[in-house]
């Protein structure tokens, strides 16, 4: 059973940039622009027109850009959970914002890729396929073949329902994990607020069958660092958006 587009989602923001640089010596990562476009507003902007009213933005390398930029935006109600003091990375990112993030599913993106052409069609599809009382979470995963950017020998094998496992020792798996998710905020109650990396809930999911995976029906375009950004830059060009 599907459920309805979330209210809410968490936007990672708080990476210190460090492959990217020296591009990201004064200006964060989510604050570098393709075709004059911030990479954050890449996905903010699609989000907002699939329904989202509210963002929780975590900050810590650059915050003080970074929460000025999404404050000025007016179309969604910004919250900002302020790491400026600690390096929590993705995990810890989430359980130091669990009591901002209520109790209904949720989105959850990255701010280093995106899709192309732009539009809220993946973001509405990943809430129609989640169903909560079969799954934790739903990963929103790309084809590594229809990508950019992304070097990687990919992250997932996707099984039997839409579940997914992890490459592990296989020297390469079809799927690459794509910077969005929905998933119970549930997830994180109790959890430390501490570094940990989301993948310590994923493989607590994965032997029980309750992380799924979504595919992308879309070109997607990774953008970690200087050369990828600038390949991201000629394909939008080429292609619009």
């Amino acid at each position: 059973m599907s459920v309805p587009v979330p209210h809410t989602a968490m936007v990672l923001a708080a990476g210190l940039g460090t492959r990217m640089r020296p591009l990201t010596d004064a200006t964060p990562k989510p604050l570098l622009k393709v075709r004059g476009k911030a990479l954050i507003d890449r996905l903010l902007d699609p989000l907002a027109e699939a329904g989202v009213r509210r963002i929780v933005v975590n900050v810590h390398y650059l915050a003080d850009q970074v929460e000025a930029h999404v404050k000025a935006r007016t179309d969604v109600e910004v919250i900002i959970s302020d790491e400026r003091g600690e390096v929590l990375e993705t995990g810890g990112g989430l359980a130091k914002a669990r009591s901002l993030l209520g109790d209904d599913p949720i989105y959850v993106l990255n701010t280093d890729a995106f899709w192309g052409p732009e539009s809220p069609a993946p973001f509405r599809e990943l809430a129609e396929a989640f169903d909560p009382a079969a799954e934790d979470e739903r990963l929103l995963i790309a084809a590594t073949d229809r990508a950019l950017g992304f070097d990687g020998a990919g992250d997932f094998f996707l099984e039997t329902n839409n579940r997914l496992i992890r490459r592990g020792s296989a020297p390469s798996a079809p799927w690459a994990y794509a910077g969005v998710r929905i998933m119970k905020p549930q997830l994180y109650d109790g959890a430390p607020v501490e570094r940990f990396s989301a993948l310590k809930i994923w493989d607590g999911l994965i032997p029980n069958g309750r992380l799924a995976g979504h595919v992308l029906d879309r070109f997607w375009l990774h953008v970690g660092d200087p050369k990828a950004l600038a390949d991201a830059e000629m394909w939008v060009a080429c292609h619009g958006g």
